[in-house]
């Protein structure tokens, strides 16, 4: 195959950078820099490149897709909780305040050490309740629609 010998100027940057490369892969300098020409002129190479960013920006819009709804679904799921308790829970006389303020700072506390423990197993809880209802279907859920 005959060649055709080219001069070039190119950043000191970029002429480091090829030099780390062609002595790490064990081959030319000539060779990395002709094969970057051949992919940079290949007429599908654009093709291929907006191919495959238009794959993976589908895969994200999927994904923002999905955390959108469960987002959507968690903010309905606390205001539905927060309804409803305010609806059902009577009033604290005001004698009671001071025991009742105890109380619910104790609970907080417990309820963010649980909160901490179950993060820290890696477990959802909403993972361990599919799986309790539709044991055969539940790791279905949790995996990533491609």
């Amino acid at each position: 195959m005959s060649q055709y010998r080219l001069n070039l100027f190119i950043p000191t940057e970029h002429a480091r950078r090829l030099d780390e490369l062609a002595t790490r892969k064990g081959v030319s300098k000539s060779s990395i820099v002709a094969a970057a020409l051949a992919a940079w002129l290949s007429p599908d190479a654009g093709g291929q490149r907006d191919s495959l960013l238009s794959r993976r920006l589908d895969q994200l819009s999927r994904q923002f897709g999905r955390l959108e709804r469960d987002q959507t679904i968690q903010i309905e799921a606390l205001a539905l909780f927060i309804r409803y308790y305010l609806t059902v829970s009577p009033p604290v006389a005001d004698a009671h305040q001071d025991a009742a303020n105890a109380q619910g700072r104790a609970r907080f506390g417990q309820f963010v050490e649980q909160l901490g423990r179950h993060l820290l197993r890696g477990h959802s809880l909403v993972q361990d309740v599919c799986r309790e209802l539709q044991p055969d279907t539940a790791d279905e859920t949790t995996q990533e629609v491609p």
